[in-house]
């Protein structure tokens, strides 16, 4: 498997383990709207929506 492959493979299966899958699509379809991730490819903008729904979920876990 490619580089990039390795990133969708292991980024789908990080979510499926967390259950942030839906999280993770709402923050990308947010992202959509927003002029500074307008000209980021795909890996970038995936990347990125995984960082936020992730550290998202370690803080709401953290305060319960």
């Amino acid at each position: 498997m490619g580089h990039w492959e390795d990133f969708w493979w292991e980024t789908h299966k990080e979510l499926e383990s967390l259950g942030l899958q839906k999280k993770f699509d709402e923050q990308l379809e947010k992202m959509r709207s927003q002029e500074k991730h307008q000209f980021k490819d795909s890996r970038e903008r995936w990347s990125y929506a995984l960082s936020k729904v992730i550290e998202e979920h370690r803080r709401t876990k953290t305060k319960v």
